[in-house]
């Protein structure tokens, strides 16, 4: 996943990184959270130009790709944003664009999916409902039909960048099964109440639909599609999480080890003490793990392969269980001065910590996969 293939994808990862590194850099994390704001609309924009939005999109829609395979140039990015926990909606964009492109009315919603790939408006999943886990398939919200269309009615919480966003993309039950309608957040029935989030930038609301009525053409697919959109949506969530954490990962580790050579105690750097190496050799295993997990999610889901569902829960599983601890390990390496404010570890952290729980835990896609497995050996 880390690799580049060709000059263009090369050429792409350096000018994103510098991208990230002068205009999402971690003291730039941090005015946005002294400001309390999640991210410059005018920072986005810059940064659809630079195509973040556009690999899941087929060129018929205005979309591409650099490397041709729009689900690794993604992750890429993500991994990338992890470096520097950059703002953003890249998730919630991408997550929305991949069920607006897969339905089968993509092509009524283009003017919609050519403003989200330019950076116009943003858009969110509203999935997640209160009190409950992720259970996308199992939607409390109701979509009654209409004379003029639907009326849609509860209320969906932990949506990512609600705000912020122009629109959301709301999973409801129609009396036809679960559908998925995009639905304006100035709508005068939609109401927007902002949750507390342990990462300092990354925002999430609570929003009520009290009754909001919304025409034929914000449905997205048909009724016997929606199960395979919203899978579809929700691998592209869980890689994107994965490659996010590999990307902090990476960075942490780094940091902790310069830090190790860096300080003396005793007349020797830390580094040098065998006890602290084998904690290293530990966490180098456990990173190289979360990258060839990652790296096979992201693979299965560019080739929608029929194992995509099970490596992306392995991915999530592993990584989702692993990034907070070998976080933690960091922050206890680097002493009191790894616990402080000042310090920038609990910013990575916190992005780890917050990716542990969204989309369901570790333990969720755990019972998930041994599911799965045990599907599979009773099959044979």
């Amino acid at each position: 996943m880390t690799a580049t293939e060709s000059a263009e994808q090369a050429l792409f990862a350096s000018t994103t990184q510098a991208f990230l590194e002068k205009e999402a850099s971690l003291g730039t994390v941090r005015d946005l959270h002294a400001a309390d704001l999640s991210f410059d609309p005018a920072w986005w924009r810059r940064a659809t130009e630079l195509g973040w939005t556009s690999f899941l999109v087929g060129e018929d829609l205005g979309g591409g790709s650099v490397s041709g395979n729009g689900v690794a140039d993604l992750a890429l990015v993500a991994e990338m944003a992890g470096r520097t926990v950059a703002p953003g909606p890249l998730h919630p964009v991408s997550v929305v664009l991949a069920g607006l492109v897969d339905a089968g009315n993509c092509v009524e919603h283009a003017a919609r999916i050519e403003s989200l790939i330019a950076g116009e408006t943003i858009a969110s999943w509203a999935v997640y409902e209160p009190g409950r886990p992720f259970e996308p398939l199992r939607p409390s919200v109701t979509a009654t039909t209409t004379d003029t269309g639907y009326r849609i009615t509860g209320v969906k919480d932990r949506v990512e960048a609600a705000a912020e966003s122009d629109e959301l993309l709301v999973v409801a039950r129609c009396a036809d099964g679960v559908r998925q309608l995009l639905v304006p957040t100035d709508a005068a029935a939609v109401r927007i109440e902002q949750q507390s989030s342990i990462d300092v930038v990354k925002r999430y609301a609570r929003v009520h639909f009290d009754g909001v009525d919304v025409a034929p053409s914000a449905v997205v697919g048909g009724s016997d599609q929606t199960p395979a959109l919203i899978e579809r949506q929700t691998q592209i969530a869980l890689i994107l999480q994965c490659a996010e954490l590999v990307g902090v990962l990476d960075t942490t580790m780094a940091t902790t080890i310069a830090w190790a050579f860096d300080r003396y105690s005793f007349g020797r750097p830390l580094a040098s003490y065998q006890a602290l190496k084998h904690r290293f050799a530990d966490m180098k295993t456990r990173f190289e793990a979360c990258r060839a997990t990652t790296a096979r999610a992201v693979a299965d889901v560019a080739v929608r392969s029929a194992d995509a569902d099970l490596s992306v829960r392995i991915a999530k599983s592993f990584v989702g269980e692993w990034a907070s601890v070998m976080l933690q390990d960091c922050i206890q390496l680097h002493g009191g001065i790894g616990l402080t404010w000042e310090h920038d570890l609990h910013l990575f952290l916190r992005r780890a910590v917050l990716y542990r729980a969204m989309f369901g835990t570790p333990e969720q896609h755990n019972r998930r996969i041994f599911a799965r497995l045990t599907e599979s050996a009773v099959a044979k």
